[in-house]
């Protein structure tokens, strides 16, 4: 099972949401089809051309978007200016709930992995009368223990060379073991000398570290400065502030979803996103279906994963 075709929107646009901040979003598909949204990863990805190739565009209606902060969205994060006092999980859960009705769509299917599964639920749990279906990957909810095991230490004793690059920026400071905090202070320095390399420190590391096998090029990828600072700002504002979600918020509140059909797709080898938090999430949420992909590990990219998001679109537009 492969990706559809390439494609391009028929619509897209700036959505003013508040707060001076104008969200892009884009339409692809058939504009009579299934309405589908797809929330990107990070917080900060922004949303990319591929994923577009995720739904048949005989059968849904995708609309996508950039989160406040990044991709195409007014202002970027990485501006001097940047003021990230507006940019939380509720101020994106308020502004879906602005697109969905600005496009005049009832309810959609919710598509979200990574850092997009954590928005999806929270909106899912907020709104569960406007979510038609979710499909989720590589589940994410920033309990403390799923920030503590990839910025500080967990995960690097599976990448050492990479958690040493991760940690040079701090310059062998003591940080009390909490790289996130540590981190704070180098991003939002005004000197682009202190923030820039930060910014492709944090960005490389989960590069690096997101897919079984090392991808030299989504490494570069995610070195390119102005993508870096933007990502790596907007991603340790939200992790600095736990995501904004009481411990253990939205495990808890997963009963809300209970009359949603749902798929959690989940590599077995995610390292970013351990396979134990989507195990969580299904105990708590039982009416989904669990698929643990075996050879895979975080990232959207991988064949085994890409396969099983197809599946759940497909079963999804079947009704």
């Amino acid at each position: 099972m492969t990706l559809y075709p390439e494609i391009e929107p028929y619509a897209s646009g700036l959505l003013e949401v508040g707060d001076g901040q104008r969200i892009y979003w884009e339409e692809c598909g058939n504009p009579n089809g299934t309405p589908a949204v797809f929330l990107h990863g990070g917080p900060g990805g922004g949303s990319t051309a591929t994923v577009r190739r995720l739904f048949d565009p005989a059968r849904y209606r995708v609309v996508l978007l950039d989160q406040r902060g990044c991709g195409r969205s007014l202002p970027h994060a990485a501006e001097p200016t940047a003021d990230l006092t507006t940019n939380t999980t509720w101020h994106l859960v308020a502004d879906l709930e602005r697109l969905r009705v600005a496009r005049g769509i009832d309810r959609w299917l919710v598509f979200g992995g990574s850092w997009g599964s954590t928005l999806a639920l929270a909106y899912a749990e907020e709104h569960p009368s406007r979510v038609s279906q979710l499909v989720l990957r590589g589940i994410f909810t920033l309990r403390r223990a799923e920030l503590d095991w990839y910025y500080n230490g967990g995960a690097g004793q599976l990448f050492p060379e990479w958690r040493e690059r991760f940690l040079a920026p701090l310059g062998g400071r003591s940080f009390g073991g909490d790289a996130i905090a540590a981190y704070h202070e180098l991003l939002f320095d005004p000197d682009p000398a202190v923030h820039t390399p930060a910014a492709v420190a944090w960005t490389s590391w989960e590069a690096a570290t997101i897919t079984l096998e090392e991808d030299r090029a989504l490494v570069a990828a995610f070195s390119d400065p102005t993508y870096a600072l933007a990502f790596a700002r907007i991603e340790n504002h939200y992790f600095r502030h736990g995501g904004w979600f009481a411990e253990g918020q939205l495990i808890r509140n997963a009963s809300r979803l209970a009359d949603i059909p749902g798929v959690i797709v989940q590599g077995r080898y995610d390292v970013a996103t351990p396979a134990v938090t989507a195990w969580d999430l299904h105990r708590a949420w039982p009416t989904a279906e669990l698929v643990m992909v075996p050879t895979a590990g975080h990232a959207f990219s991988e064949p085994g994963i890409q396969r099983e998001l197809i599946r759940a679109t497909d079963r999804f537009a079947r009704g």
